[in-house]
């Protein structure tokens, strides 16, 4: 009888030794370069939120991040990359709202979007803009609805890609609004706003560190925004739902994650450092410029935030009739 104390002691100090090594490795970390995937083009919103703030966490963790953009079906080849890395906190994720939406539109996905991914915090709100060029002859939000009425189908729109945050916004617009309208998909927003500055497309919801610039250059009228509440670095631009269109709002936002079998040491001093970055004043500065706002939860919160919103556009992809061929 006297085995079953000194087994029950021997297993005891050896999940005292192993939640000594787990310590230890969040205390070692990082002691290499840390992977950065970013799945849209550079030069996209998500890339220009997370060079934002990834500039600045290396030099508090005292390693690189070298950010690797790796664009294509809607952001699930990047995705895909950090699903199926070594869960040792070297490989992260900055993506967008966008991945909400891929677990409705892409049916046979190479990995699960809420099993295989382990929330960081959100990094920023970044309202999307509704955008046209100006040669267009469109003042106003009612008379895009006014165009597109009377002569429905003629007019386009353009996406970041099909399925992504931009052609969701789109997409709640036009159910809103009661219109019908052409998906034009682009590989991401940089091409997506050459044709649109070049009149090839009529439309676009563009995230608005990207139109910030052209509006303020007089390249591209901005007639609303369409998140919930208005921009801060756009104050006298309506909300799609103030400019009459019920139920418009669509609210894109960027976030930071990891492969979820992550240690949750690593997991907490990520974030902990990632806060620090976030609120620290050059990248604070850095995203009021783009006309981001920073948005912080927990690893905790923003899981529960995750499933929540995969859930809600569910039954946006529904009903829009959103497809990706």
């Amino acid at each position: 009888m006297k085995r079953i104390p000194l087994l029950i002691g021997a297993f005891a100090l050896v999940c005292l030794a192993c939640l000594a090594s787990a310590g230890a490795v969040a205390q070692n970390w990082p002691t290499k370069a840390i992977r950065v995937i970013v799945p849209f083009t550079a030069g996209s919103g998500t890339d220009i939120a997370a060079r934002a703030v990834t500039e600045r966490l290396g030099a508090i963790l005292g390693q690189i991040l070298v950010v690797e953009n790796r664009p294509g079906a809607g952001g699930t080849i990047g995705q895909a990359i950090v699903a199926k890395a070594d869960p040792d906190g070297y490989t992260i994720l900055v993506h967008s709202s966008s991945q909400t939406v891929t677990p409705s539109t892409y049916p046979n996905l190479p990995f699960d979007m809420l099993t295989d991914f382990s929330g960081i915090t959100m990094l920023a709100n970044i309202p999307n803009v509704l955008v046209t060029a100006p040669g267009k002859g469109i003042g106003s939000v009612k008379e895009l609805i006014g165009a597109a009425k009377a002569k429905p189908g003629s007019l386009n729109y353009a996406s970041a890609g099909a399925g992504s945050a931009t052609q969701l916004n789109a997409e709640r617009f036009k159910l809103g609004a009661g219109i019908d309208a052409v998906h034009v998909p682009y590989k991401g927003t940089p091409e997506a706003i050459a044709d649109l500055v070049a009149g090839r497309v009529d439309y676009y919801f563009c995230p608005i560190v990207n139109a910030l610039p052209l509006v303020k250059g007089g390249k591209l009228l901005a007639l609303a925004v369409g998140s919930s509440k208005r921009a801060s670095a756009l104050p006298d631009v309506p909300t799609t739902e103030e400019a009459g269109v019920p139920n418009s709002a669509y609210n894109f936002w960027v976030g930071m994650f990891v492969p979820s079998k992550t240690p949750r040491d690593i997991v907490a001093r990520l974030h902990a450092e990632t806060v620090k970055a976030l609120q620290s004043p050059e990248v604070k500065e850095r995203y009021a410029r783009l006309g981001a706002e920073t948005h912080i939860f927990t690893p905790e919160q923003f899981d529960v935030y995750i499933r929540e919103e995969v859930a809600s556009n569910a039954a946006l992809v529904r009903a829009a009739g959103i497809k990706v061929q």
